[in-house]
């Protein structure tokens, strides 16, 4: 049990190692523009439905329950379609310090939806981890910056914000699927059904796309992110949530701009500020407790239908 915990902890550091890269990375395409947004999106959706279904196929060759699709679609619509479309398209109107201090709500996202349709327990520990990692994000990401308005940065943060529920909720749904599932069954249906809400929008931006453009620096880039981001992220998450709860990946978000920021030290693109020392221990140690086994009796502990018996029993 505890090697599987230990397997699952290493799969969802590299997942944020992958997401730390993944912004300097992915700026070297669309920073010039060689790709639009939602082709970029459209190449991931491809790439990952065509490269789990053939690992499906080679590998695991398992058919799904009638009764799961609702709950199949649901995830594709939040897990691939929303959480990957509106991330971007919420960044043409917002800023990247205003998407990045949205996205910090992830984890507190997670944790509700994980009460409310889990009955996962709501410990001191887990409430006090996610206060430490988002205060540790927040001076990391505001170092130097700040928040911002304009005229329809508003649009923007609202996208980024759907953005966030959106992958929350994936999280929360996803985990009774692999309870019964194989995790190549759950996200190779979960990214072909996300593909028919994306490649209608993205196909036309693809063919419009000057591919004779490319350097090998840019073909290496679109690799890493369709490989490393998408192919393996999406598998060692789900893997990962076959032993931890969804609160548990959902707290690694908060590691994801702390190793973005060691890349960027190593690579001269960054410099070393005490801010970022403090907030880089406020996230590994708000990681440590939200990963803290609790006890199943405690008077701090509660649960959605935990507290719903308690005020039954009171009337």
């Amino acid at each position: 049990m505890r090697n599987n915990l230990l397997r699952a902890h290493v799969a969802l550091f590299i997942v944020a190692l992958i997401y730390g890269g993944n912004y300097s990375v992915a700026k070297v395409v669309l920073d010039d523009d060689y790709l639009h947004p939602m082709a970029f999106i459209s190449l991931r959706v491809l790439a990952g439905s065509l490269a789990f279904s053939l690992l499906h196929g080679w590998w695991v060759k398992q058919r799904v329950y009638r009764e799961d699709i609702g709950r199949l679609l649901l995830c594709g619509l939040f897990g691939v379609a929303l959480n990957q479309s509106l991330f971007f398209i919420g960044l043409d109107y917002t800023t990247p310090i205003n998407a990045s201090l949205i996205m910090t709500m992830t984890p507190v996202l997670v944790l509700i939806a994980s009460a409310l349709l889990l009955n996962e327990s709501i410990h001191w520990k887990k409430v006090a981890g996610i206060i430490f990692g988002m205060a540790g994000a927040v001076i990391l990401v505001m170092y130097g910056k700040k928040f911002a308005f304009n005229k329809y940065g508003w649009l923007g943060d609202l996208l980024v914000l759907i953005n966030a529920s959106s992958y929350g909720l994936y999280l929360v749904l996803v985990k009774p699927l692999l309870k019964r599932y194989h995790p190549l069954t759950v996200v190779k249906w979960v990214f072909l059904i996300g593909s028919i809400g994306v490649l209608p929008f993205g196909i036309p931006q693809l063919k419009q796309t000057a591919w004779q453009t490319f350097t090998l620096h840019v073909w290496l880039a679109i690799a890493y992110v369709l490989c490393c981001t998408t192919v393996l992220a999406y598998l060692l998450n789900v893997w990962a949530m076959r032993s931890v709860t969804p609160t548990v990946v959902g707290i690694y978000v908060y590691l994801q701009p702390v190793l973005a920021t060691a890349i960027a030290l190593m690579l001269g693109k960054d410099l070393l500020a005490w801010p970022k020392v403090v907030a880089g221990i406020l996230i590994f140690l708000g990681v440590w407790l939200v990963s803290m086994p609790t006890p199943t009796q405690q008077p701090l502990t509660w649960t959605g239908l935990a507290l719903y018996k308690k005020l039954k029993r009171k009337k």
